[in-house]
């Protein structure tokens, strides 16, 4: 998942003190990430889906497939000596296709991340982290214009603040996935990304680890974005975001200025709605100026005045009976980073919370289930037998879906919130 992606995101983000060699087991951040991207295919129609590319099995064995692409490297410019140190001794990893292949049926509430990601545990941390590196996180703040909260916020997010960023070796996750895959070509791009890395010296290949989707250190990033942003904050001529916290600080505030964001700006603000308000409006891809929605009635939920935003979307990813945001482009730059609602109000909220102030205040529809994709889908399908149209039944919760459901709750009387749920599909059974 690139960043956004794997962002997949995708995607789709997340992840520690961590070995060389085989790697066991998903670490915590693999599983991180994919409850992210879980709870983003319910909440976000942004969301990085991961592709189901080909599937066939491979006609040529690992070995010969890596002889293959190792003289490929060699003829796009990577040195012989880089090639053996990097490749030689590199084995293909069950684990990893295992875990690419696996698309988890059920998915966790939006409540239910939020509740792991931003944990009073992980918010002491957080703080002790940012009083431990104070002095690096405030002069990145100053070269970058990202608040020290929320580079210590994605660093908690992305791997518990360095405890869990994975133990698989990245240079065998992605030829796994270069070779079985069902990104394939996405993959052998990132593999050709990580030997540059590797070439330019930035990292020893024994000590390139990450997660099995190829994503990287402290604060995960895949190859290519590390080519594109990855900074070297303690000026030692290396870019290590594995060892070193002014490099991990550095080009993850890089990263983000590069996303768009922008100096004294919050990331957004919690808000109430007023009783008339149009849900249909509540999207990320529907922007207007603070004014506007102010007009409408929306308010900050603490008082006082709205930010000050000339595009800001309101999102009510839980519905008309959950907490509202209005949310700016700072939140579109930690959208770039990770494209899931719930990721991004993860960081927000944690980099809140890290800096003192309130966190999520309104309570969340915990009374409600929502759907697993075979539900998605039958829901999808029911949808469309009633005149609701809604597109080819996928699985996936996106707009037309969220349209054709506002429909239908608009037609039985209900707040037509978009948002899904088992209460709701089995209405439409009935």
């Amino acid at each position: 998942m690139q960043r956004t992606t794997l962002t997949l995101c995708l995607a789709l983000a997340m992840l520690a003190g961590c070995q060389s060699g085989p790697a066991r087991e998903a670490s915590a951040a693999d599983e991180a990430r994919v409850a992210s991207d879980d709870v983003a295919m319910v909440t976000n129609d942004e969301a990085a889906v991961q592709e189901e590319g080909a599937t066939a099995e491979p006609e040529e064995d690992f070995d010969a497939w890596l002889a293959r692409f190792r003289r490929e490297a060699r003829a796009a410019g990577i040195a012989e000596a880089t090639l053996a140190r990097a490749l030689d001794g590199v084995r293909y990893r069950s684990r990893v296709i295992e875990l690419d292949r696996s698309q988890p049926e059920f998915v966790r509430p939006i409540w239910q991340y939020l509740d792991s990601a931003v944990s009073a545990n992980r918010v002491t941390t957080g703080r002790e982290r940012l009083a431990e590196h104070r002095d690096t996180a405030r002069r990145m703040e100053a070269r970058y214009g990202v608040p020290a909260e929320v580079i210590v916020a994605i660093w908690g997010v992305e791997s518990n603040y360095g405890g869990n960023f994975g133990d698989f070796s990245t240079l065998e996750a992605l030829a796994t996935l270069a070779y079985d895959g069902r990104r394939r070509d996405f993959a052998r791009s990132e593999l050709l990304a990580a030997l540059r890395i590797i070439e330019a010296g930035d990292i020893a290949p024994e000590r390139m680890l990450g997660s099995w989707a190829g994503a990287m250190g402290h604060t995960q990033f895949i190859p290519s974005s590390f080519e594109a942003h990855a900074v070297d904050g303690d000026d030692d001529g290396r870019r290590d975001i594995w060892g070193s916290i002014p490099d991990v600080m550095a080009s993850t505030a890089n990263y983000l200025e590069d996303a768009g964001w922008r100096a004294g700006e919050p990331w957004g603000v919690e808000v109430t709605l007023p009783e008339d308000f149009n849900h249909a409006q509540a999207e990320l891809a529907t922007r207007r100026p603070s004014r506007d929605w102010a007009a409408q009635g929306v308010r900050p939920r603490g008082g006082g005045e709205l930010p000050g935003f000339d595009e800001a979307a309101v999102i009510a990813p839980a519905g008309a009976r959950g907490p509202a945001f209005l949310v700016g482009p700072n939140f579109r730059a930690i959208l770039r980073y990770n494209n899931a609602t719930s990721y991004a109000l993860a960081v927000a909220s944690l980099s809140d919370e890290i800096a003192g102030r309130d966190g999520i205040l309104g309570g969340w529809p915990r009374d409600e289930q929502p759907l697993a994709r075979r539900q998605v889908r039958e829901m999808q399908r029911e949808l469309n037998a009633r005149g609701f149209e809604v597109g080819n039944p996928d699985g996936i919760l996106g707009p037309n879906t969220r349209d054709g459901l506002r429909e239908y709750q608009a037609s039985i009387g209900e707040v037509p919130d978009g948002f899904a749920t088992l209460r709701l599909l089995e209405r439409l059974n009935r």
